[in-house]
């Protein structure tokens, strides 16, 4: 069974740096697929790789993750409207997928969507009739 976590901006954004990291990582090492709403900032996804490497075990495997946002401006009024909410809404934008690597064998994405496709088990839940 695959478990997904949603984590809505105003739950995380109270979280920074070192916090924000150890408090994603440990919902991951629950086995759960985060989805989160908005993006982490460039040193955040920084910290998540070098943390998560230093974590890794036989159990933990590490992390994959993904942001994905839209930033198509094609008339001058759009980019009045992205730069207005950019200042009010910060880095709200977008979805952040996190999961353990043992789960998630890849994530593709497109300016529209991500697939993420998962890891096949082995050995199922599931019981034959």
């Amino acid at each position: 069974m695959i478990t997904f976590q949603y984590i809505p901006y105003t739950e995380h954004s109270k979280f920074e740096g070192d916090k924000k990291i150890n408090y994603l990582l440990r919902i991951v090492k629950e086995n759960k697929i985060v989805i989160m709403e908005g993006r982490l900032k460039a040193e955040e996804e920084a910290k998540l790789i070098e943390e998560t490497m230093e974590q890794i075990t036989k159990t933990f495997k590490g992390v994959s993750f993904c942001t994905i946002y839209q930033n198509k401006q094609d008339a001058f009024g759009d980019k009045i409207k992205s730069t207005i909410s950019k200042a009010i809404l910060g880095r709200r934008e977008g979805t952040t997928i996190i999961g353990p690597a043992s789960i998630i064998k890849e994530i593709r994405r497109n300016p529209n969507k991500i697939e993420l496709i998962t890891r096949t088990t082995k050995n199922n839940n599931f019981k034959k009739k």
